[in-house]
């Protein structure tokens, strides 16, 4: 199961999962987008948007009366905006809310059943988290916001969001990892705001991988048996372990975290 799969490296980890022989459920915001790759692959399409997070409950909940058995949930939908600070009609901070929140929710309501399926997390990082800072004051950057601020920190909030689940569940039979799949040229880096739009033009887009490059790491978490083919709870590039920022295996910061992230859904 693959949010952010419409495009970009979620489209390209599903087409290479389907072709593995693997059963694809394609999450996506655009119906149509998402509904066309998985009918290109033989798959499932369900569409979300992780800026409404009733959206989010919605899509747990179709999951779990569809889907008896989920072995890897990779959460990889993700987005970076513009200048000015937005706000989600939930009252979040909008990169906050879309590269994080919204994943820990949906995670969190499909706890039960990756624990019943031994199943997986896979978080979609970026080397930008080794730029973000986790101030529990003020996750939603209402004093210091700026759009790479809030994208770094968000990543590295999934870092330490995959970190504390695999420390809760993996005794019980369920793992979870991150990863940093490179520059990618794709609809992420064209669509999301006036910093995103200019990587795109500059010249970083000649150094962007392909969407099929940013999914090998993916690619080979999802199809690896965790712990005994790779480490879980540990951020990956380029199919091995890496160096995230300081803060990523801070135990007491990422308890934390998940406590007051439970808090904010909570009210």
């Amino acid at each position: 199961m693959i949010t952010g799969a419409s495009d970009g490296i979620g489209a390209a980890a599903a087409r290479k999962l389907a072709r593995d022989g693997h059963r694809l459920v394609v999450v996506g915001r655009s119906p149509d987008k998402t509904a066309a790759v998985a009918e290109s692959l033989g798959g499932h399409a369900l569409s979300a948007d992780f800026a409404d997070l009733n959206s989010v409950r919605n899509l747990a909940s179709e999951i779990l009366q569809r889907f008896p058995r989920i072995d890897v949930l990779a959460n990889n939908a993700g987005a970076i905006f513009g200048r000015e600070r937005q706000v989600t009609r939930d009252g979040h901070e909008m990169t906050f809310q879309v590269n994080y929140l919204a994943p820990f929710l949906l995670t969190r309501l499909l706890t039960d059943r990756l624990l019943e399926s031994r199943g997986t997390v896979i978080n979609t990082s970026s080397t930008a988290n080794r730029f973000g800072r986790v101030d529990l004051d003020d996750l939603e950057h209402e004093k210091d916001y700026g759009p790479f601020r809030a994208y770094a920190a968000a990543k590295l909030e999934q870092i330490l969001f995959a970190g504390e689940f695999d420390r809760r569940h993996r005794s019980h039979g369920a793992t979870a990892t991150a990863f940093h799949p490179g520059l990618v040229g794709s609809g992420f880096l064209n669509g999301h705001g006036a910093l995103a739009r200019a990587a795109y033009r500059s010249p970083l887009r000649r150094l962007a991988a392909t969407p099929d490059t940013g999914a090998r790491t993916l690619v080979y978490l999802a199809e690896g048996i965790p712990v005994k083919d790779y480490e879980t709870g540990r951020y990956y590039r380029r199919s091995k372990v890496a160096r995230p920022n300081r803060q990523a295996y801070d135990g007491v910061l990422a308890l934390r975290l998940w406590n007051r992230t439970i808090a904010l859904l909570g009210r």
